[in-house]
């Protein structure tokens, strides 16, 4: 299990994988963002179905440079003073193929490795984009005396396929909105919308909320997610399903999208996130 002193600690313990479990909980107050790697020539029809999307695409940085793990766009995720577990100056700040637990990665759609780096498949032509994760509001919902059910548990977090349909963009004419879903009674569901509002760049406030809200998503049993694990809802306590535009969208959209890309496409495992230097209220 990672240690939970920084997000810096987290990366170094993914990468020695030391951690190779989902980053639920992990470095409370920093920013967690999902992850996705495309060869180059993808990458501006994917910036423009973030630009379309900003929901579920909800974009933070790119790579600074073609082929190059280290270093990104926006140089506030990654800050030279992080602390370093390794105590080693050379060791890097970042590495986007070995820092997250465990990725996906993909080929003309289909799930082909769960890797718990991605050396193998990274190449000089790939380029990655951050993406902001829900996990990043957790801790101030738990903060506020509202602790997500998943978090609690320790597990993570339910996620459904909706029939929400995105905007198409370039080779990504296909695809729906993935939520998440955080169990909360209905007098709650104010100051939970005020409190996620607040972190628009990480999914930000909920898309639907109540049992009416399953058939505008088109969600048939929520026993039955299509990833992440089951947390129940307590219907005879009042409680209502409340629903987030979700990062694992872009896996969706990947696999939809097919043999339209060609070369490896690497990405996240939903729940299992990247640890950034950035503080939740600072993004």
């Amino acid at each position: 299990m990672a240690t939970q002193s920084s997000a810096a600690a987290v990366r170094l313990q993914c990468r020695s994988e030391k951690h190779t479990e989902n980053t639920v909980g992990l470095a409370p107050g920093y920013v967690q963002c999902n992850l996705m790697v495309l060869p180059i020539e993808y990458a501006a029809d994917f910036i423009s179905l973030c630009e379309r999307n900003p929901v579920p695409f909800a974009l933070l940085a790119t790579s600074r440079t073609t082929g190059d793990p280290h270093t990104l766009s926006d140089t506030r995720l990654i800050k030279a003073g992080a602390e370093s577990a390794a105590g080693d100056s050379a060791v890097p700040l970042l590495d986007l193929r070995t820092d997250l637990p465990r990725y996906n990665v993909y080929s003309c759609g289909s799930l082909i490795d769960t890797p718990n780096n991605v050396k193998d498949y990274w190449t000089e032509s790939h380029t990655a984009f951050i993406m902001g994760c829900s996990f990043s509001f957790d801790s101030e919902l738990v903060a506020a005396g509202l602790p997500p059910r998943h978090v609690e548990a320790g597990c993570n977090v339910t996620m459904y396929t909706t029939t929400y349909k995105l905007h198409p963009a370039g080779i990504f004419t296909e695809g729906t909105m993935v939520v998440s879903m955080r169990p909360y009674k209905e007098s709650d569901i104010p100051r939970v919308r005020a409190i996620t509002g607040r972190f628009s760049r990480t999914h930000g406030e909920p898309v639907d909320w109540g049992w009416d809200a399953l058939e505008r998503l088109g969600i048939k049993d929520l026993e039955q997610p299509d990833f992440g694990d089951v947390v129940g809802v307590r219907r005879k306590e009042g409680e209502v399903p409340v629903f987030w535009g979700c990062g694992a969208t872009p896996s969706l959209v990947i696999k939809l999208a097919g043999d339209k890309i060609k070369g490896h496409v690497i990405t996240h495992i939903p729940g299992f996130s990247l640890l950034v230097d950035l503080k939740d209220d600072e993004v």
